[in-house]
């Protein structure tokens, strides 16, 4: 039905490969004041990681833990170093360079780092891509983007816009590094058409990896209280699973889908996946395509001039 990326890696790698994730002291700069202050509206303090280490601890220590935990529990052999929470490359760079230098396991095959658009320049690349020629390891940076709808970031806070992403991904392009996309299909200024457009400007950008994402309404966010207030509305879980499928319809085939719902823990949600288990929606909305022999790129017929009719 759709491009998994557990097969993807198996394929890749000859086995099942588990990401590690590494919690470092970060930020972002809509939280400091350099674009904007408070953050993204749906993000609390703690940023969007979660089950992973206190960053009190030491990166080695980090490594070390999660691989003996997930080695044993799955018998894994490969690993990708995950620096996963807030704003990954937004940090001087002789810090960011310290941080890379602790990444390091003979057990690793890849690095992945979150960060946003804005926080992508020449120099940084260049720092990683000198951790890749010394590591060997694949890179894979990952772009929270949410949307390619500029007025929706506008209202969330982004303190970015569309175009500073098709910057980021051009420059990332240059060095060859893989480039993974967060989107959340369903926030509330959103409709379907931004749902179809999001597909479209990842296939023509020619991206690798999308992390789909349904919108969670965390406590003590902006969006929470936004919500708690009936200032904004969802979309219901059938939309939701709809939106999907129009998605991934709409998709190039060749990009890996790395997921097409998140989950978050309960304890620090006020709304989330309609209280339904984020298994049962994925469940539901492969069961959907297969009765409508849908697939992932069907209505890919856009580029290279073929939408002329």
């Amino acid at each position: 039905m759709y491009y998994r990326y557990s097969d993807y890696l198996k394929n890749k790698y000859g086995d099942k490969v588990y990401k590690i994730p590494i919690n470092i002291k970060a930020t972002c700069p809509n939280r400091d004041g350099k674009c904007g202050t408070g953050g993204c509206t749906f993000c609390d303090d703690g940023g969007v990681g979660y089950e992973m280490h206190t960053n009190i601890k030491p990166i080695s220590e980090q490594i070390e833990e999660n691989i003996a935990f997930i080695g044993k529990r799955y018998k894994a052999k490969y690993f990708i170093a995950y620096l996963q929470n807030y704003s990954n490359t937004y940090m001087e760079k002789q810090t960011f360079k310290e941080v890379l230098n602790q990444i390091k396991n003979k057990d690793f095959v890849g690095l992945n780092i979150s960060t946003r658009p804005d926080c992508i320049n020449d120099e940084y690349l260049e720092i990683i891509k000198q951790y890749q020629e010394e590591t060997g390891y694949d890179i894979c940076i990952e772009l929270g983007l949410q949307t390619v709808n500029y007025h929706s970031l506008l209202k969330i806070n982004r303190g970015h816009s569309l175009a500073e992403f098709i910057d980021a991904v051009n420059r990332i392009k240059k060095y060859n590094f893989e480039i993974t996309v967060h989107l959340i299909l369903n926030l509330p200024w959103d409709d379907e058409l931004d749902v179809i457009e999001n597909a479209k400007i990842m296939s023509a950008l020619k991206i690798n990896y999308v992390k789909l994402h349904a919108l969670y309404i965390l406590k003590n966010t902006v969006m929470g209280e936004q919500y708690l207030n009936g200032e904004i509305n969802l979309i219901s879980e059938d939309e939701y699973k709809q939106r999907v499928i129009t998605f991934l319809r709409y998709l190039d085939p060749n990009i890996v889908i790395g997921r097409i719902i998140g989950r978050v823990p309960e304890e620090y949600a006020i709304f989330a996946n309609w209280g339904t288990s984020w298994w049962k929606i994925h469940d539901e909305i492969i069961e959907q395509m297969q009765q409508n022999n849908y697939k992932q790129g069907d209505l890919c017929n856009y580029l290279n001039g073929k939408a002329l009719k």
